[in-house]
């Protein structure tokens, strides 16, 4: 079994060590401002998944300056993605858009720029201008998937179709822009097979998959459900054991951005094993090495 990281990707395409830097847009998300909906995806937090990106008060230049200061505080890299992280970073005029991507991969220093949004934000107007980017530095749309299930999909307020992730992948590769795709590992009344199905589904579509726990945050809609006891978080034994088969049926190719992610440990309910983040990975490594997943080369979550 082959394990694709993300870290030895940038290795081989980029020559060295490449961080990401987390990006303030400051946009919502149809989810949220009453175009589809406006309480957003149940297991969304208050600042769009994105805690762990600078303030959207500062210009871009700055966010990308302070972060850069903050990762030579720790390590000698010089080279980085610019990565727009909380909510929709397509769901903005064009004009705006093309400012502050524009903006972020100036410097010699930005070798990619990775954009996280809905596979619904995706229009014309806006995959041109991906297209034009993409002639600059690379391009990486990161689509939120979660999952393949309506029921699923349904529950967690998703608000849009299979139908349409699968045209806004076919659009993205149609312009050459690689798809990176987001899953949830966890979701409530998914049985292991139906988390799997998932996986199977994008392995042949997707050139790169983010594999994410499912952390209960504190002031989401889903932790009333949790509280309630309609669910129950996984175990570490049980999300390796799931991960495991996750990875061994994704093709080679696709590459393996993250393996578990990191929940903010201000607003983490559960499962709290996962705040260790040393831990987990410890363990992580130690079930893969003992099920034959070949790393290339360390793990590495963004």
């Amino acid at each position: 079994m082959y394990y694709y990281s993300l870290n030895e990707y940038l290795k081989s395409t980029f020559g060295e060590k490449v961080y990401k830097i987390s990006l303030n847009g400051g946009m919502t998300c149809p989810n949220r401002d009453g175009t589809i909906d406006n309480r957003g995806c149940i297991f969304c937090s208050r600042g769009g998944s994105g805690e762990f990106a600078a303030s959207a008060v500062l210009d871009i230049q700055s966010q990308i300056e302070q972060a850069k200061q903050k990762i030579k505080a720790k390590s000698d890299c010089c080279k980085f993605i610019a990565y727009f992280q909380p909510f929709t970073n397509t769901y903005a005029s064009v004009e705006y858009l093309e400012k502050i991507f524009t903006q972020a991969i100036e410097g010699d220093e930005i070798v990619a720029l990775s954009i996280a949004t809905r596979p619904d934000c995706l229009g014309d107007d806006v995959l041109a201008l991906l297209e034009k980017l993409n002639k600059i530095k690379p391009v990486w749309v990161e689509l939120g998937l979660q999952t393949i299930h309506k029921q699923t999909a349904d529950y967690i307020r998703r608000g849009y179709e299979l139908d349409v992730y699968d045209s806004a992948v076919k659009n993205l590769h149609k312009i050459g822009i690689n798809v990176i795709t987001h899953i949830i590992l966890g979701l409530p009344n998914e049985s292991k097979e139906m988390m799997l199905e998932t996986v199977k589904y994008i392995g042949n579509r997707t050139d790169g998959v983010k594999l994410q726990l499912l952390h209960i945050l504190k002031d989401t809609d889903m932790l009333d459900d949790y509280n309630d006891g309609k669910f129950n978080a996984l175990s570490l034994e049980e999300y390796i054991d799931i991960l495991c088969d996750c990875i061994e049926i994704l093709p080679p190719n696709v590459v393996i951005h993250r393996i578990t992610g990191d929940g903010d440990k201000k607003l983490l309910v559960s499962p709290m094993w996962s705040a260790n983040k040393r831990n987990v990975l410890n363990t992580i490594n130690k079930i893969f090495s003992q099920r034959n997943i070949m790393q290339g080369k360390k793990l590495a979550v963004d």
